[in-house]
């Protein structure tokens, strides 16, 4: 088979898309060629069966050029591909998918989110099956649904022994509200331990004045790359998880991946080996020193049994030969 990938962005130094390069270097292994348009390129070092089309937005292009580009990649390729695997961006079903329905392509999608739009519904109804992370991933009920678990690189995320870890609490992800880094933030002064935060946002401001009137000893590390952020779940002593999102969040399985204990608050993490605290600082902070000197050894363990990346990859492809 041959595969099209819709994606935004391929860039593996992207703070939030890079993994998804890895993606697509998975994907390669299983069908003769990949095709991928995306909405940007950037840097990336793929296999020689990979092929890559811009909209191009990093060269600052209009959206009616965006419009028209999608259009002729579509058409101009369609011999090149069998399979249409969209992942996040919906827009492009809505644009294409009666297109795909009369030149009798296979549609799936890719889609963890809690937020349900028209054009999500739109979507659904074009493609033949939708994967997601967690029931808690994807709020549209539907017999198209595949739960398959989140696609973690744990040959990349691994742990290092030769990293020495222990000296700081981490906190990542987007600085919005809805991730509640200030309840991090205060978890860390409680506990009296210094919190490193990755990520950017809109919250950073008025994060940093936080950290400020309480005097927590907090350091603000912007966007990290894939291999910056490895690192600090490295060294860590824990992932300090605060997010509402209601879904999973790839950052747990990342930092569990690595061999770092997670202290989280979230209420849809059931069966993940974190530890649970509730949204107080005083618990997470009770929940650090309870749990500082526990053996961490099995975690990576439990991520490459049920959140492989090769594993989810090898799924996916088996249920789009059952279409």
């Amino acid at each position: 088979m041959k595969l099209l990938i819709i994606t935004q962005k391929v860039d593996k130094n992207d703070s939030v898309l890079g993994f998804f390069c890895r993606w697509i270097t998975e994907f390669s292994k299983h069908f003769e060629t990949v095709t991928v348009i995306c909405l940007y390129k950037g840097e990336y070092d793929l296999p020689e069966n990979v092929k890559v089309l811009s909209l191009g937005k990093e060269e600052r292009q209009s959206r009616l050029q965006y419009l028209i580009h999608f259009y002729w990649y579509v058409c101009y390729e369609r011999k090149n591909y069998d399979v249409i695997f969209v992942h996040m961006n919906q827009i492009y079903i809505v644009l294409a998918g009666i297109l795909w329905k009369i030149w009798r392509k296979k549609l799936v999608i890719w889609y963890t989110h809690k937020s349900v739009t028209l054009k999500l519904r739109l979507s659904v109804l074009f493609a033949n099956l939708v994967f997601t992370a967690s029931k808690e991933s994807f709020r549209i009920r539907t017999s198209k649904v595949r739960i398959m678990g989140h696609g973690i690189d744990v040959d990349f995320f691994s742990p290092d022994s030769n990293v020495r870890s222990g000296e700081a609490l981490l906190s990542a992800g987007r600085l919005m509200p809805v991730k509640h880094h200030d309840l991090a933030i205060e978890a860390a002064n409680e506990a009296g331990m210094l919190i490193r935060i990755a990520g950017e946002g809109t919250e950073q401001k008025k994060l940093e004045l936080l950290a400020k009137k309480l005097g927590a000893h907090a350091e603000f590390l912007g966007p990290l790359n894939q291999t910056e952020l490895r690192n600090e779940y490295r060294r860590a002593s824990f992932l300090i998880h605060t997010s509402e999102t209601g879904s999973l969040d790839k950052a747990v399985l990342e930092a569990l991946a690595c061999g770092l204990p997670v202290i989280s608050t979230s209420n849809s993490l059931e069966g993940i080996p974190i530890i649970k605290a509730t949204p107080s600082p005083k618990s997470i902070a009770e929940a650090i020193a309870l749990h500082r000197d526990k053996d961490s050894s099995s975690l990576p363990e439990y991520v490459r049994k049920h959140h492989s990346l090769e594993n989810l990859i090898s799924n996916i492809v088996e249920k789009i030969k059952s279409i």
